[in-house]
């Protein structure tokens, strides 16, 4: 999460979108009119519809936390008891800080070593408890992260640390949410990414390099929006069985935000609205607490979660070596995700994988396609605090429709990642990693990647 790769097809020209006053996207009729009324429409849902039941963060890829809240410790304690009686109260604070420290080995390019870090503040809030209206809350975070990307200087297609993106001091998202139906039925509007929840891994956290620790990369084909720059959006979730739901989200597209937008405080519209919807199949577990990040508590038994979705942007995107635009640009993805074998029913120890595939028109788009595979063993060591073993797998494929006349066809990247999650404390995690990439950037060359990340929580 976090981090978008740079995409090789040009800037989609403007068909039509949403306003801002100083960046005005004309609609068909009156773009300032569309804008407005959804501007509008935000308002009046932030106003009256507020969010669920029980306050419940939801943070993904390398934010999500490993152990439940019951069980990880802070490194400022309790605050003298206080973050306990918020907590009675509604209300949540998470504070945490993560670093990615890696070095090339190995590889075509000089020996570097980097460093990427990211330290995020959330707040969320039951209103519940602390107003007696329940099914409503509120959510909102912010992130400092800073750093070099090491993929950036290997020419890897498949990033080697899900949290390197742009290095900013912002407001990442903000929502109100309520909840009707016994949380059947959820209205979210305010500002956030569509990668936090669509086309995001679900063992995120148990991964370090991005399309296993974060949101598949392709998304970025669309226009997809991604944390901290996150953009205005409204978002339906509904849940017509228990271990069913369908939902979708509509986000205001923003082509440069870590430049439009530097602080995210003031909600701007920039291009037109992306549209994302996705449809999971939830075996084990209840589809209406899918809200709640993967972490110990949820892995126990034999629980699964197969997603299928697309993303899609209606603007009008330029093809390789052509003057006419194509309109209108997609990409479909599956997910799945599976505890496949269990020591003890009731417990997590035990061996998980996941499954993933995405796929975008390879007329319009340069990395059209990639798959991801992973297994992670909990609980293998016996060490008195908790631990995990996983093994990655990323293929990154690249369209032949960009290639110039009589130039070598790109090969097929490879990524293997082997990475050993420790709890060593409660508040301390420390995650030592290796990755080896053969057909660098679809080329000839490999590379050796030898680091570790480390988490603090506050």
């Amino acid at each position: 999460m976090g981090g978008v790769r740079s995409i090789g097809y040009a800037q989609p020209d403007i068909a039509f979108g949403l306003y801002c006053s100083d960046f005005p996207f004309p609609a068909p009729e009156d773009g300032s009119v569309y804008g407005k009324r959804f501007i509008l429409l935000l308002c009046v849902i932030g106003w009256f519809c507020p969010a669920p039941g029980r306050a419940q963060s939801v943070l993904t890829g390398p934010d999500t936390h490993e152990l439940p809240d019951t069980a990880k410790g802070h490194l400022f304690g309790d605050w003298g008891g206080e973050r306990s009686k918020l907590l009675e109260d509604g209300v949540t604070f998470d504070f945490h800080s993560i670093s990615d420290n890696l070095s090339n080995i190995e590889s075509q390019q000089s020996e570097r070593f980097t460093s990427y870090n990211r330290t995020r503040g959330t707040i969320d809030i039951d209103l519940g408890k602390l107003i007696h209206a329940p099914g409503y809350s509120f959510h909102i975070t912010a992130a400092w992260q800073t750093g070099a990307n090491l993929g950036s200087y290997l020419g890897l297609l498949a990033n080697p640390t899900s949290l390197a993106s742009g290095n900013v001091f912002r407001l990442d998202s903000w929502w109100f949410q309520k909840q009707w139906l016994k949380k059947r039925v959820s209205l979210r509007a305010g500002q956030f990414a569509g990668d936090d929840t669509y086309g995001n891994q679900e063992f995120g956290n148990s991964f370090i390099f991005e399309p296993l620790g974060g949101p598949t990369e392709n998304l970025s084909n669309t226009f997809e929006t991604f944390d901290p720059p996150s953009t205005p959006a409204l978002e339906i979730h509904v849940v017509p069985a228990p271990h069913v739901y369908i939902k979708s989200v509509v986000l205001s597209v923003d082509r440069m935000p870590f430049s439009n937008n530097q602080t995210g405080l003031v909600p701007q519209f920039h291009g037109p609205p992306v549209s994302v919807s996705e449809i999971a199949f939830t075996p084990g577990r209840d589809a209406t607490a899918l809200g709640q990040p993967d972490n110990t508590a949820s892995r126990k038994g034999y629980t699964g979660v197969y997603r299928i979705g697309a993303s899609y942007n209606p603007a009008r995107f330029t093809v390789p070596f052509s003057t006419v635009p194509r309109s209108g640009n997609y990409l479909i993805y599956a997910i799945a995700g599976q505890s496949i074998w269990r020591a003890d029913r009731s417990a997590d120890k035990g061996l998980d994988a996941t499954l993933s595939y995405d796929w975008s028109p390879p007329a319009i788009n340069l990395g059209y396609t990639e798959l991801t595979a992973g297994l992670r063993y909990n609980q293998p060591l016996p060490v008195p605090f908790h631990n995990t073993i996983s093994v990655g797998y990323v293929q990154s494929g690249q369209s032949s429709n960009f290639l110039a006349a009589k130039a070598p066809a790109w090969k097929i990247e490879h990524g293997v990642e082997f990475n050993t999650l420790l709890s060593v404390l409660p508040m301390l995690q420390l995650q030592p990693l290796v990755q080896y990439y053969a057909n660098v950037g679809g080329g000839n060359h490999r590379a050796v990647v030898l680091g570790f990340r480390a988490r603090i929580e506050y």
